[in-house]
């Protein structure tokens, strides 16, 4: 499918209130790409969101290294493939082993080299794909992260859950000319 099920606004279709919005998302992130662009029909829920999204991915305790493997975990485990396709050269510039995103692109448990690497997997995991995080999980990655920054994982995890069903309910498209990288993914059917 190569449009959205709910058109992709532009600067000139906005309001004054959604305008304000999108300047905040360009000054924020440089560019209006993957959920904005549909959230921006509720210019109150894409200031919240954009604001949340944010903090969760450039503000936490998290480098970005364990918040890109969070975020392809997630992507994985709701087949986002907007999410996963744009997320994975991020996760490789942050240093994740190209062999980790293979298996957990694969759906496979991957091998891991560092530790703080398989907590926030673990974790991740078990939360989106279990809906529930065994009580060993929960104390390996309080221990590592803090209580604040076991927040903060959760909070990720959450955010980008949000993120992967906005992008699959409204059917959002690849950008022009990007190749999806998901495997086995069964984008919009």
């Amino acid at each position: 499918m190569s449009s959205s099920r709910l058109r992709q606004l532009e600067r000139d279709d906005l309001d004054e209130q959604q305008k304000a919005v999108w300047d905040a998302i360009v000054e924020a992130r440089g560019n209006v790409a993957g959920p904005f662009r549909v959230w921006l029909h509720s210019a109150p829920f894409t200031d919240r969101a954009q604001k949340l999204g944010a903090l969760v991915r450039y503000q936490t305790r998290l480098e970005p290294r364990l918040s890109e493997l969070v975020i392809l975990v997630t992507a994985r485990a709701w087949d986002c493939q907007l999410e996963w396709t744009l997320h994975e050269p991020f996760a490789l510039e942050a240093g994740l082993a190209p062999e980790l995103l293979e298996a957990v692109r694969l759906g496979q448990y991957p091998e891991f080299e560092r530790e703080d690497e398989q907590t926030v997997y673990d974790y991740a995991a078990e939360l989106v794909y279990n809906r529930f995080v065994q009580e060993r999980t929960f104390v390996t990655a309080r221990d590592l992260l803090g209580e604040a920054g076991v927040v903060e994982l959760t909070g990720l995890i959450g955010y980008y859950s949000m993120v992967a069903m906005s992008l699959n309910a409204f059917q959002v498209p690849l950008p022009k000319d990007t190749k999806p990288t998901l495997v086995d993914c069964p984008t919009f059917r």
